[in-house]
């Protein structure tokens, strides 16, 4: 069996993959409760005890917003735990895959982004990511990063659940227009992870590196949120769909900087790998399962 050690198990795409691995591979998952992977001694015990094929770094500090205000926090988390789990992987010879977002790039771009596209991150928590991906290039050789957008599932807080709570109780929202991306289910990241490892273990790619995995197709805020409304209605989630407002980003100001541009372009990973991009709007289609 494979052996996965498994960090932010209790995440969006954290209990995606345990769930997925469970019956199926040796699995020692943790939390922030179970191993504070900014302690370096700690993660490098655990890792020598459990001795891991593959350790996947599913913990962040993911609050963009509150990163502004905890900067200090942000990078211990983002950067300083995963080159821990980095270093972890080269001492017991497994392979790290990590998790990072498109909030590297500066959101300014017209096209979907590359991986060799120039980085130019506009907040905290994408300063912070950004430390965390160069740490561990540096820190492993065998590292896999794998940057991906707009994550929801039926777990925990995200974009469709604020959507199906809001349209219980109001007649109208006003969702932001102007910024376009890639919503990604958690739980087509998780997959996807898996399949990456399971090349790599069987020995049919050592194809390690930078990599986009997020949704298709591209939509607004809006678009998306008006998704979720059409399905949340024909699914008889919600008796009616708001009245929904387009409006731009300047009417909507938050402590960080959000891109207008969060498309990323997975053509790498599916030359690589044979992995699709995430059906965002086939994952909508069980809306009871996400109030």
């Amino acid at each position: 069996m494979i052996k996965y050690l498994i960090t932010g198990a209790n995440g969006q795409v954290g209990s995606q993959l345990v769930a997925q691995l469970t019956g199926k591979a040796e699995i020692f998952s943790t939390d922030r409760d179970t191993l504070d992977i900014t302690d370096k001694q700690a993660v490098l015990q655990a890792a020598q005890t459990f001795h891991p094929d593959f350790i996947i770094n599913a913990a962040a500090h993911t609050a963009v917003d509150k990163a502004e205000s905890e900067r200090n926090l942000a990078h211990a988390i983002n950067c300083t735990g995963a080159e821990n789990l980095a270093l972890a992987a080269q001492n017991v010879g497994a392979t790290i895959l990590h998790i990072s977002t498109d909030y590297v790039f500066d959101g300014k771009g017209e096209t979907p982004y590359r991986e060799t596209n120039p980085i130019a991150p506009q907040s905290v928590y994408g300063k912070s990511k950004l430390a965390g991906e160069i740490a561990v290039q540096a820190a492993c050789e065998r590292h896999i990063i794998l940057r991906t957008a707009w994550v929801f599932n039926e777990q925990g807080g995200n974009f469709v659940k604020t959507m199906l709570r809001l349209g219980a109780s109001r007649d109208s929202l006003g969702v932001v227009a102007d910024q376009f991306g890639s919503p990604t289910y958690a739980g087509d990241i998780a997959a996807a992870l898996i399949a990456i490892c399971e090349q790599i273990h069987a020995g049919k790619t050592n194809a390690y590196g930078v990599y986009h995995f997020s949704g298709s197709p591209y939509v607004s805020w809006h678009g998306f949120a008006a998704e979720i409304f059409a399905q949340a209605v024909a699914q008889g989630v919600l008796p009616k769909a708001p009245v929904l407002n387009a409006i731009g980003t300047a009417d909507y100001p938050t402590p960080a900087s959000r891109p207008a541009n969060s498309r990323l372009d997975c053509g790498k990973i599916q030359a690589a790998f044979g992995i699709a991009p995430s059906d965002w709007r086939k994952a909508l289609l069980n809306l009871q399962d996400y109030v």
